[in-house]
């Protein structure tokens, strides 16, 4: 029987934080929160494309989680801002390291540039 923090395991509850961070904008999102706090609109401009619906969503799950910290500022209009937790410092590591290696990368991928040489 496998042990139960195996992420190979049916039931292994690591499945579910393996899918929150291999989620693109989960990555991007904490890639973006390196430079320190970021409110919402700065968040959506940065990872172009992404909806403000999926964004609020994955700001959700990623505070859920306890990757991230939402401060919500006593303001009027109030003022909202995104910050990385210590766990989420610790994750960025990682996911770091894969978002530079896909950008260096990417032409290797047959579905990569057009420019690149993806016989490297």
């Amino acid at each position: 029987m496998p042990a139960p923090d195996d992420v190979y395991a049916a039931c292994c509850p690591c499945r579910d934080m393996l899918d929150l961070l291999a989620n693109k904008w989960s990555a991007l999102a904490l890639g973006a929160l390196e430079d320190g706090p970021q409110r919402f609109g700065a968040l959506r401009t940065r990872l172009q494309g992404v909806s403000p619906k999926v964004l609020t969503a994955t700001l959700r799950r990623l505070e859920d989680h306890g990757l991230i910290t939402r401060h919500i500022y006593p303001e009027i209009p109030p003022r909202v801002e995104y910050t990385l937790t210590a766990l989420g410092h610790d994750a960025n590591g990682p996911l770091s390291a894969l978002r530079t290696w896909v950008e260096s990368n990417i032409g290797r991928f047959p579905s990569g540039r057009e420019t690149s040489d993806v016989s490297a």
